[in-house]
């Protein structure tokens, strides 16, 4: 089988006092398994991180149990704090506690562990 690299859409929503930003993402196959593209926001953000959601797909998109997210500033840190570790596979989380912040930085998905052309969507909301 071919080796293809991922997606990843980002919709950022910059209105009002909370910012929300949306990465809906579909892991590579292959030997790109954990690959996705355009994992970068256009914006740069300020602010404290209130809460983070995951979702993975259903049934046979349904990431790997206990797969892994970052969202990494500039300055390749964790903005999660190692919130992002270890999601479940279908099941929606959502962490509003323990979470960092973001000074004036555009913010790079990286996901590992999903399996093979999995998928879900990460939602960061930053005030």
């Amino acid at each position: 089988m071919a080796s293809s690299a991922g997606t990843c859409t980002i919709t950022e929503e910059r209105h009002g006092s909370v910012k929300k930003i949306k990465w809906a993402w579909t892991a590579g196959s292959g030997s790109s398994v954990n690959s996705i593209t355009t994992p970068t926001t256009t914006y740069a953000y300020n602010g404290k991180i209130e809460m983070l959601a995951t979702i993975g797909a259903a049934g046979s998109s349904a990431p790997s149990a206990s797969y892994d997210i970052t969202i990494k500033d500039q300055s390749s840190v964790d903005v999660l704090a190692g919130a992002g570790a270890n999601r479940a596979a279908a099941t929606s989380w959502t962490i509003a506690a323990s979470l960092g912040a973001v000074a004036n930085d555009t913010l790079t998905l990286t996901i590992a562990n999903t399996g093979s052309s999995n998928a879900g969507a990460v939602y960061l909301y930053i005030r």
